[in-house]
C-alpha cells in the first residue's frame, strides 16, 4: 500500500497541474462527455481516416462498445458508460496522423502506459513495456491488426514475438486496447494488454516524399478508387531506407503494401485485404558498455558488423458483418506466412573463443484462422441484456532453427550449449543446424460474454472463455518428439457502477494465460524451459489479476481515468541473452496504480499525461529452484511516465510534442543491484497545410539530445583477451542522436 499512496500522492499533483491552466470561462463549459462542450470532439464520421465507412465498429472482444453512438475526442474516444474497466480505450486515428513516429511500433505508445523501445536494429520487432513487465518482443502483449494475430508463439528468437514492421501508419483508422485480463474475446499473449489496430476502407489520394538526417528515405503514395454507392478499393505503397548512425551503416531496406476492398458499412458490409512486406539490413544489439569506454568501438558501433536481419511476410483477410436474425454475425478470417533470419552475437567470444558466439535463427511459418462472433440484445423484464457468443481458431506450422555461423556468411559444424551450472558443452552439428524443430500448434477458444444493465447506473460484464490448446513438436537434431493438450478455463467478471455526474466505478477481476514455447515444454531446445528443479513447463501458463478504477468527466474539458490492479502469473517468461529465446521461469506478482488525464483548453489545442506505477517481484519461496537469489524481476520497469501537447487545425498548423520516460528497473534477476535508471525522450511533429492540397512537414526526434540508452542489460560477455569465464557487465544499446525527418504531401 505505500507504493499505491505515493502514486495516488504524485497523481493528484499532477491533477492539480494540469487543472491550473483552465481559464474560467472553461470551468463552466461542459464536460468532456458532452459534444457541444470540447471544442476537439468531432462528428464520428470524420474521426478517423476514409470518413463514414472507416468507422468500424470495435472488435468483439470489446462488445460492451459495440452498437453505440461513440463520441470522439482528438486523441480518445470518451468510453465513460460504455467501458468494462477504466484501463480500456480507442486511439483516435487523429492521434495516429499526429504523433512524432520514428518507427512503426512507435504507434502504440499511444497507449497509456505503455513504452515501445528497441535493443537492436530495424528489422526486429520492438521492445515492448507496461504495467511493470518487460514484454520483450511481444509476450504478454498481444497485437492484432485487421483481426490478424502479430505474436508468434514458438517463434525462433522469442515466445510471442510480435513484428509490427508489416504496418503503414497512414492507414490505420484506430486502435482498441485492453490491459488484463478481464475480456472474454482475448486469448493468448493478450493477459497484460492487447491492441486491435483496425485498417480504414477509405484514405484520401496522396503522395508523400520524406528524407531526414541519418541517411533516412521514404516513399508513400496510396489513396482510394470508388467502383460504386458502397465499394471501395484503397491501394498504399511504402518504400523506405534507413542508415542510421550506426557504425556500420544499417543499410536497411523495407517495402510495405496493402490493397483493400471494401463494401457496405460497419454492420453490413464486406472487406478482404492483401498485406505485403519485406526487409532486410544490419542489426547493432546491445553491446559491452566497457567495450565503448575502453575505445574498442563507438558508442554506436559494434563487435560483430556481420549481425544482419531478413523478414517476409504477406498475408490475405476478409471480415463479413452482417445483421442476422435478431442480432449480428461478425466474421473474420486470414492466412499469413512468413519467414525470418536474425543473425545476433550477444556474448561475443565467451563460448566460441576462436570463431566468436554469432548464431543465426530462422523461422519458416504459416498461420491460419479466424473468429466468428453473434451479438444479440434481449430484455428480461426492465432488464436489458447483450451477449455476445463467440469462437476462435487458430493453427500454425513452422519450421525454427539455430545455426552456429561466424561472418554470417560462414555456418560452423560445431554448436556450443552452456549447461546450467556446468560446463560448456560442445557438440557436432547436425546437417548445419544446432536446433531444428517443426512445430504445430493448434489454439481453439468458445467463449461468451454478456453485459446486464440492472438498472441505469449498474451494469455487469461476465464472461468465460475455454482454450483448447494443442501442440507437438521433432527435433531433427535430436529425434526428440513431443505431443500435448491442454484445457483451461478463464473466468471473467466486472462490474460497472455510474455514470453518477458523468464519473463511473469499475471492479474486475479475470483469469487468463501465456502460452509457452512448445520446444521447452517438450525439452527439444532445453535452454527455454523451466529448471527442472521447479517441475516441468505448461502449455499454458495461467495467470489471475484484478482491477479497480475511476473514469470521470465531471471537470469540464478535462477526462480522467486511474486503475488500481494486482497481477499474478505462475510462470513469468523471462529474456536469456545467452540464447537469444525467452525462458520459462518462476511465478511473479505486480501491484501497480496508472492514471491518465486529457485536457481540451481550446478547439485546437488537447494536453494529455500518462502516469504509471508498478512493483514486480517473484513470488515464490523457493527462489533457488529457478536460479534466483532474491525477488527482483530483470528489466521490469518501476514506473513509466508520458506527456504530450496536441495541436490540430491551429490555422494551417498542427503536430504535437510528446515526452515519454521509462523510470528505474533492475537488471540482474533476482538481484537487487544493479540498477538502471531508465531513459527520457522528446519527440516533436509540425505539419503546415498548404494551398491546392500541399503539406509539410517536419519531425524531430529525441528534441534534447539525450545521450540514455534505449535498453540496457546486465549479463556475461567476453571480448578478446578477457578470462575464459567472461565478464559480467552492463550492456546497451543507445538511444538514437537528434535527428530530423522533412516531408512534402500531396492530397489529390
Amino acid at each position: 500500500m505505500d507504493l499505491i499512496g505515493r502514486a495516488l500522492l504524485l497523481a493528484s499533483v499532477a491533477g492539480l497541474y494540469l487543472l491550473d491552466p483552465c481559464p474560467a470561462s472553461a470551468q463552466s463549459a461542459a464536460g468532456g462527455g458532452d459534444r457541444a462542450a470540447s471544442p476537439l470532439i468531432v462528428d464520428p464520421a470524420t474521426a478517423v481516416a476514409g470518413g463514414p465507412s472507416a468507422v468500424d465498429a470495435p472488435d468483439p472482444a470489446t462488445p460492451a462498445l459495440q452498437n453505440t453512438d461513440i463520441i470522439v475526442t482528438a486523441s480518445r474516444l470518451d468510453l465513460l458508460g460504455r467501458a468494462a474497466t477504466a484501463s480500456q480505450g480507442t486511439i483516435t486515428a487523429k492521434e495516429v496522423a499526429l504523433r512524432p513516429i520514428y518507427r512503426p511500433g512507435q504507434l502504440f505508445e499511444s497507449i497509456p502506459g505503455l513504452v515501445v523501445t528497441i535493443h537492436s536494429g530495424e528489422g526486429k520487432a520492438q521492445q515492448y513495456l507496461i504495467r511493470g513487465y518487460n514484454l520483450d518482443h511481444g509476450t504478454d502483449f498481444a497485437s492484432f491488426v485487421d483481426d490478424m494475430p502479430v505474436n508468434r508463439p514458438s517463434n525462433t528468437h522469442g515466445q510471442g514475438y510480435s513484428d509490427l514492421n508489416f504496418l503503414i501508419p497512414q492507414i490505420v483508422s484506430a486502435i482498441d486496447y485492453t490491459k488484463g485480463p478481464y475480456y472474454a474475446g482475448i486469448g493468448d499473449f493478450g493477459s497484460v494488454a492487447s491492441a486491435h489496430t483496425r485498417i480504414a476502407n477509405e484514405i484520401p489520394n496522396q503522395a508523400r516524399v520524406t528524407v531526414g538526417t541519418d541517411g533516412y528515405q521514404e516513399l508513400f503514395g496510396g489513396g482510394t478508387v470508388r467502383l460504386g454507392d458502397d465499394r471501395r478499393l484503397l491501394a498504399a505503397i511504402d518504400l523506405a531506407y534507413y542508415d542510421g548512425p550506426w557504425k556500420p551503416a544499417q543499410d536497411f531496406k523495407k517495402v510495405n503494401a496493402t490493397l483493400r476492398y471494401s463494401q457496405g458499412n460497419a454492420t453490413d458490409g464486406l472487406s478482404v485485404t492483401g498485406m505485403f512486406y519485406q526487409s532486410g539490413g544490419g542489426l547493432i544489439t546491445d553491446q559491452p558498455l566497457r567495450a565503448v569506454e575502453g575505445g574498442l568501438i563507438d558508442r554506436f558501433g559494434t563487435l560483430d558488423p556481420s549481425d544482419h536481419s531478413e523478414s517476409l511476410r504477406y498475408s490475405l483477410s476478409a471480415h463479413l458483418d452482417k445483421p442476422v436474425g435478431a442480432g449480428q454475425l461478425a466474421v473474420s478470417l486470414y492466412a499469413i506466412h512468413s519467414t525470418m533470419t536474425l543473425w545476433n552475437n550477444f556474448t561475443h567470444y565467451l563460448y566460441d573463443p576462436v570463431n566468436g558466439d554469432q548464431a543465426s535463427q530462422s523461422e519458416d511459418r504459416n498461420t491460419f484462422g479466424g473468429t466468428a462472433a453473434y451479438t444479440f440484445q434481449s430484455r428480461f423484464g426492465t432488464l436489458q441484456s447483450e451477449t455476445v457468443v463467440g469462437l476462435q481458431a487458430r493453427y500454425d506450422t513452422a519450421f525454427v532453427d539455430r545455426k552456429h555461423t561466424r561472418g554470417r556468411t560462414t555456418t560452423l559444424d560445431y554448436c556450443n550449449l552452456q549447461q546450467d551450472d556446468g560446463p560448456i558443452l560442445t557438440y557436432a552439428a547436425v546437417n548445419g543446424y544446432c536446433t531444428a524443430d517443426r512445430v504445430h500448434m493448434l489454439d481453439i477458444a468458445p467463449y461468451v460474454q454478456n453485459t446486464l444493465h440492472w438498472t441505469p447506473w449498474l451494469r455487469t460484464i461476465v464472461g468465460l472463455r475455454e482454450e483448447y490448446y494443442r501442440a507437438s513438436d521433432v527435433s531433427f537434431v535430436t529425434g526428440t518428439r513431443g505431443r500435448g493438450d491442454q484445457w483451461l478455463a478463464q473466468p471473467k467478471a466486472s462490474v460497472a457502477v455510474g455514470p453518477f455526474a458523468k464519473t463511473e466505478l469499475y471492479a474486475s477481476y479475470g483469469r487468463g494465460f501465456h502460452s509457452n514455447d512448445v520446444r521447452g515444454v517438450y525439452g527439444t531446445v532445453p535452454a527455454v524451459g523451466t529448471p527442472l528443479a521447479s517441475g516441468s513447463t505448461p502449455l499454458l501458463a495461467q495467470t489471475t489479476g484484478f482491477e479497480i478504477g475511476i473514469r470521470s468527466n465531471i471537470i469540464p474539458r478535462l477526462s480522467l481515468q486511474l486503475a488500481v490492479f494486482q497481477q499474478d502469473f505462475d510462470s513469468e517468461l523471462r529474456y536469456n541473452a545467452d540464447t537469444g529465446q525467452d525462458e520459462a521461469g518462476a511465478p511473479s506478482r505486480r501491484t501497480g496504480l496508472e492514471v491518465s488525464g486529457q485536457y481540451h483548453p481550446f478547439r485546437w489545442l488537447e494536453l494529455n499525461a500518462d502516469l504509471a506505477f508498478a512493483k514486480p517481484r517473484y513470488r515464490t519461496a523457493d527462489l533457488a529452484a529457478y536460479g534466483l537469489a532474491g525477488p527482483y524481476i530483470a528489466d521490469a520497469p518501476n514506473f513509466i511516465y508520458s506527456a504530450g501537447i496536441l495541436v490540430d487545425k491551429l490555422g494551417g498548423w498542427s503536430g504535437s510534442l510528446v515526452w515519454r520516460r521509462l523510470g528505474t528497473h533492475h537488471l540482474s534477476d533476482g538481484d537487487a543491484l544493479p540498477i538502471d535508471r531508465g531513459y527520457s525522450e522528446w519527440n516533436l511533429n509540425i505539419g503546415y497545410a498548404l494551398p491546392h492540397g500541399w503539406q509539410i512537414g517536419v519531425g524531430i526526434f529525441n528534441l534534447f539530445n539525450s545521450r540514455d540508452a534505449a535498453a540496457d542489460y546486465y549479463y556475461t560477455s567476453r571480448l578478446p583477451g578477457e578470462p575464459s569465464e567472461g565478464v559480467a557487465g552492463f550492456q546497451q544499446h543507445p538511444l538514437e542522436p537528434r535527428s530530423a525527418r522533412f516531408s512534402l504531401t500531396k492530397t489529390f
